[in-house]
């Protein structure tokens, strides 16, 4: 008996093939992403031998983004987002424009139109979300503040190329292609219709699936049941992602995001992106695949000059252009090296870029195959590109006293003001973070009158504080610095708000150094690190979901007001 099994072909070499060539890059120690990579150029069509399903491997593909990007939006809180706005929305603007005009330039060059230029540049503009998400988790920097910046900067970037390619169509007439008669009606009304779609979308996202999704996960979770669990999380991320789609023209990667940062609100998130991390790491590597597949290594020798400018454009360009952008609104350079690494790659969005470019005549297929050899190699150069940011910063601070000034920038924020009250000098709480868990901790501490002065890394945010008569100081606390501006040495407790396991014992052994008889306070993102920290007795260490706020703030009350502590809701 005959059977159509494309899919089990596609997916039995897509695994086996980037197993082999990902244990091969691990011992060669080049990041297994090279070798997904190369996988995909072997069983793609440009290759000899095997062919797998190209259109599958893609559609396989899209699950992958839509897992990854519902994995992004469980760490990343829409007040995230919103607390990087000043940053992310003009500095993405303003980069893509440059980068847009950066391909645009290069193509006039090589005597293109200009409707080819304009969508050839757009594809250059806009960096991969998922690259991005990979390369911040391996690091461990996804909840720091330069990861939510860079993965803010990234949202905006989605966004924006959301709505290029809505308006791609009733332009490319104007551009010199095919406009597809479709009955869109004039430009405004497109536009109109395009913004009306996506607020409606994100309207209905805060207002409903806000309180829908965290019900549901509650729901499956008191059956008992791990396989429901887990089903309920991915049917929630694929079914969301898939009717954003339908009905609001979102991409599926914006709709899964949008579904993990309101699914962000529930005590189950942990869970939720524990049980999707086996799924999201299977599909990624298919993404990564799909990639290798589309790729034609004839191009690197008909057009090796093409190649090399529209990488410079990539990983040089748009990475001097996002790190001048940073620094010129005066954040350090250790963020403006993670944003321009962030963005020294192209990814998905590119892809669909250029291939609605050719669909309408804009873009020639020599386009498409300059993008997909400066996406595959962008993006086998990242993580080499997120290694170099410690040795550049290294160099450059032993020789450059600009480089120095640029690392510690004159920050109002970063003192307290000479008005400080002395309460919040002496006997205080130091509060680290100023996320979910800190900000209910804090609005406990303020209910009962207790003084407690706010490290945050987060300018913006420190600043709000700082109106509303909080006393906050700006920067990492894992400089020594900070901790002293919170007058640490005199405090009487210091809670660490952030997840991240590295910075948690750096700020603890600080804190210790300056302070030697403070009471430590602590949270972490994983069961087996809170093992370790007790371990350690670093401190007093909390873990969990809902219960994590509720018990530290708990803990802070019996130390400061115990006659309310168990009495007092949090």
């Amino acid at each position: 008996m005959e059977h159509n099994i494309s899919l089990i072909t596609t997916i039995a070499a897509a695994f086996g093939v980037a197993l082999i060539f990902g244990v091969i890059a691990e011992r060669l120690k080049v990041p297994a992403l090279v070798g997904y990579l190369l996988a995909g150029i072997i069983i793609g069509p440009a290759t000899p031998g095997f062919v797998a399903d190209v259109d599958t491997a893609a559609q396989l593909s899209e699950i992958g983004v839509m897992l990854l990007m519902f994995g992004v939006g469980l760490h990343f809180s829409l007040e995230d987002l919103l607390s990087v706005k000043r940053i992310a929305l003009p500095g993405a603007v303003v980069q893509m424009t440059l980068a847009t005009v950066l391909g645009m330039g290069l193509s006039w060059w090589w005597g293109w139109s200009l409707g080819a230029a304009l969508i050839f540049g757009l594809s250059l503009s806009c960096a991969s979300t998922v690259v991005l998400l990979k390369a911040l988790e391996a690091r461990g920097i996804l909840d720091t503040m330069n990861g939510r910046i860079a993965v803010g900067w990234l949202v905006v970037e989605d966004l924006a190329t959301v709505l290029v390619l809505v308006l791609l169509p009733p332009l490319a007439g104007v551009l010199g292609g095919s406009a597809p008669d479709d009955g869109t009606g004039p430009l405004w009304r497109t536009i109109g219709k395009t913004l009306l779609e996506v607020s409606a979308f994100v309207a209905l996202m805060l207002i409903v699936g806000r309180r829908a999704l965290p019900w549901l996960l509650s729901q499956v979770a008191r059956t008992g049941s791990r396989e429901l669990f887990t089903l309920a999380v991915v049917a929630s991320a694929i079914s969301i992602a898939y009717g954003s789609a339908q009905l609001f023209s979102v991409s599926f990667a914006l709709g899964a995001f949008f579904a993990g940062m309101v699914m962000r609100e529930s005590e189950f998130s942990h869970r939720a992106a524990e049980e999707s991390l086996p799924l999201r790491d299977a599909f990624s590597v298919l993404f990564f695949v799909s990639v290798g597949m589309l790729f034609d290594p004839a191009v690197l020798l008909e057009k090796p000059l093409h190649v090399l400018g529209v990488v410079a454009i990539i990983i040089i360009g748009k990475s001097l252009a996002a790190m001048a952008l940073v620094l010129a609104l005066r954040y350090p350079l250790n963020t403006a090296l993670t944003v321009a690494a962030s963005l020294a790659q192209i990814g998905e969005f590119s892809f669909i870029l250029a291939g609605l470019g050719m669909s309408l005549g804009l873009l020639p297929a020599e386009g498409m195959s300059l993008v997909l050899a400066g996406a595959l190699i962008s993006i086998a150069l990242n993580p080499f590109v997120f290694t170099a940011i410690g040795p550049i910063k290294e160099w450059a601070l032993k020789r450059s006293a600009l480089a120095r000034d640029l690392e510690q920038r004159a920050d109002p924020y970063a003192e307290l003001p000479m008005s400080t009250e002395r309460k919040f000098l002496e006997g205080q709480v130091v509060l680290v973070g100023y996320g979910r868990v800190g900000r209910r901790i804090a609005l406990a501490l303020s209910e009962r009158g207790i003084p407690y002065v706010v490290a945050e890394q987060n300018r913006e945010q420190v600043e709000t504080l700082r109106q509303q008569g909080v006393a906050a100081v700006s920067g990492d606390a894992v400089e020594p610095s900070v901790l002293i501006q919170a007058h640490i040495a005199h405090a009487a407790m210091l809670v660490i708000a952030t997840p991240d396991p590295i910075n948690v014992r750096q700020i603890a052994d600080i804190a210790r150094t300056l302070n030697p008889t403070i009471e430590i306070v602590l949270r972490t993102g994983s069961e087996d690190e809170s093992q370790l920290l007790r371990k350690d007795a670093i401190g007093t260490v909390f873990y969990g979901e809902e219960e994590l706020a509720k018990g530290m703030t708990n803990h802070v009350l019996q130390r400061f007001a115990p006659q309310v502590a168990e009495s007092a809701p949090v």
